[in-house]
């Protein structure tokens, strides 16, 4: 079946990467549980979507430049009082989960690499026994590169709608085998079956992201992409189980 990955352990429900978010999509009947990781000034990692506090907290600050504690401090909006948490409180929480994880590795403030980054994130994930549970993603081709030297781990490459446009489907198939990407994702408004098709006929998976309305979940499930990540992962759940039962949603044949 089209697999469901709950984005940031479910903002539109729980609050943007929260602990009660994170702990409920542990006992979710889906696939996937997705989140960001950015580092401390002190060598932390941190699950947080954003490289500041700003928007989504009582403080502010780039990540990067706070210390571990700074971050913690910090009081996650929506959240019933929950606190930033660490890649290793998180590996804790899924280590007798069924659901796997999905790790986008996030650039800095300015939209750059955080420099040797991703071999401290593959370590704390392999020392607390999910690097084998992991698929990883990101917007930046330099961070999947990086990734593919440090961890025979899934990599997808999510493409912006801008570079989409820019670049078209052909040569975003074309430079994702340049790089060995085995799969990309798009946002679900850029969704279509020819668009999967031309992903699919240059051998690679096709998923999307930021699927949240019920219209943009039963678009994904219609078009039977691999998986998908949703802010509303109970609306997924239920969906995709109603699809099901009612026979208008297959499983995926292999590509």
């Amino acid at each position: 079946m089209t697999r469901i990955a709950s984005h940031r352990g479910g903002t539109l429900e729980f609050g943007d990467s929260t602990p009660l978010g994170f702990s409920s999509t542990a006992r979710m009947a889906l696939d996937e549980v997705e989140f960001d990781v950015h580092p401390t000034r002190d060598g932390a990692i941190i699950v947080h979507h954003d490289a500041t506090l700003d928007r989504t907290t009582d403080r502010s600050g780039a990540i990067a430049a706070l210390s571990e504690a700074e971050v913690r401090a910090a009081v996650i909006n929506y959240s019933a009082g929950g606190h930033p948490m660490s890649l290793a409180e998180l590996c804790a929480i899924y280590a007798d989960s069924a659901v796997d994880l999905r790790c986008e590795i996030k650039p800095d403030v300015e939209g750059r690499a955080y420099p040797d980054f991703v071999p401290r994130v593959i370590e704390v994930l392999d020392r607390h026994g999910m690097l084998g549970r992991t698929t990883f993603s990101s917007f930046l081709i330099a961070s999947l590169d990086e990734l593919a030297v440090a961890a025979h781990r899934p990599r997808l490459w999510l493409v912006s709608p801008p570079v989409l446009r820019q670049l078209g489907p052909s040569a975003v198939v074309e430079l994702a085998r340049s790089h060995a990407i085995p799969e990309v994702g798009v946002h679900i408004d850029c969704a279509d079956t020819d668009l999967k098709t031309a992903v699919q006929a240059g051998g690679l998976e096709f998923g999307c992201w930021a699927a949240h309305s019920a219209e943009q979940i039963e678009k994904a499930l219609n078009l039977r992409v691999k998986v998908f990540t949703t802010d509303r992962p109970s609306l997924a759940i239920a969906l995709r189980n109603r699809m099901d039962k009612g026979g208008n949603h297959e499983p995926n044949q292999p590509s």
